[in-house]
């Protein structure tokens, strides 16, 4: 199993030289991996081909673009630039956001996602595997008139999707290459996520997908002060109601309940319990929530646990 961390893009310096130190940062405690959240100040695409080639040796990831107010030939022209700076160490991560954010930012209705998301994983994969797209669907059509692939994006990009509900976990066990769960506990894991998009991998004929766990989790004694800023931070989850369902599934009332909180044996066994579960990578989020000091100690733990 490979450990990352989510680096969150702020500062009030320059922002991308910033994410840049960051990522230096986590690569030197030993993090396999830095994922980066898509926001509305920046394409976090492009950010993270940025970081992979200044930062030999580190993957670099999206978690997550939404696929609304996005077409698949741009995003996979944009994906594969990723990769061919980074020297294949780009992964696409993808999700449907939340209709708060579609139809009040974009103007578009929230509608039909699972058949959206299997259109445009569709011509997503045609793009980035075989160079060239020729799709019509209902909701969306992408033709290229030229070939699409591009020298030096190899091998091909892989494709996450934060797909948690069942139906989401199907289009994507069948399309995609694995999973992008946030908030879903391990008995959400290995009780709801892991056999449902398993099985549709198998039903497709695909190999074994990746499930790469997302954990907000932080090393720290200050507990309580950590705790009451996970309850800030993830407040906003428990409104929205595909969380509300995996949130439920894990045992769980509310998303703070969901954060580790600890010193290195705690944060460490939380992992294992992930890892007991079916992920096969863990990425942890919320590693800000005590200071700097407590965020080196857990980058530090998780380069231990990675050389293990």
């Amino acid at each position: 199993m490979t450990l990352g961390v989510v680096i969150p893009v702020t500062g009030t310096a320059n922002a991308v030289d910033t994410t840049v130190a960051r990522a230096r940062e986590a690569a030197a405690a030993g993090v396999s991996s830095v994922w980066l959240s898509q926001q509305f100040a920046y394409d976090a695409i492009a950010l993270a081909g940025i970081v992979g080639r200044e930062v030999p040796g580190l993957t670099v990831g999206t978690s997550a673009v939404p696929v609304f107010g996005r077409h698949p030939i741009l995003v996979g022209a944009q994906a594969q630039t990723s990769q061919a700076a980074t020297g294949g160490r780009f992964v696409l991560g993808l999700g449907l956001g939340a209709s708060v954010f579609v139809e009040q930012v974009f103007g578009l209705p929230y509608e039909r996602p699972i058949a959206r998301l299997r259109e445009f994983l569709t011509a997503l994969t045609a793009h980035l595997t075989e160079g060239a797209v020729d799709f019509e669907g209902e909701l969306l059509t992408a033709r290229t008139p030229l070939p699409s692939g591009l020298p030096g994006a190899a091998p091909a990009v892989p494709v996450l999707v934060a797909a948690m509900g069942p139906q989401a976990l199907r289009a994507t066990g069948e399309l995609a290459d694995g999973t992008l769960p946030f908030l879903a506990g391990p008995k959400a894991l290995s009780e709801h996520i892991v056999p449902g998009l398993t099985a549709a991998a198998e039903a497709a004929g695909r190999p074994a997908p990746r499930v790469v766990a997302f954990v907000p989790a932080v090393v720290t004694e200050k507990v309580d002060e950590a705790r009451e800023a996970a309850a800030e931070q993830t407040a906003f989850y428990d409104q929205i109601p595909s969380y509300q369902r995996v949130i439920g599934w894990s045992g769980a009332s509310r998303a703070a309940d969901l954060v580790e909180i600890g010193d290195e044996e705690a944060i460490a066994a939380a992992i294992r319990r992930y890892r007991d579960a079916g992920a096969t990578e863990v990425v942890l989020t919320q590693t800000d929530l005590a200071g700097p000091e407590a965020t080196a100690r857990t980058w530090r733990l998780l380069g231990e646990l990675n050389s293990a």
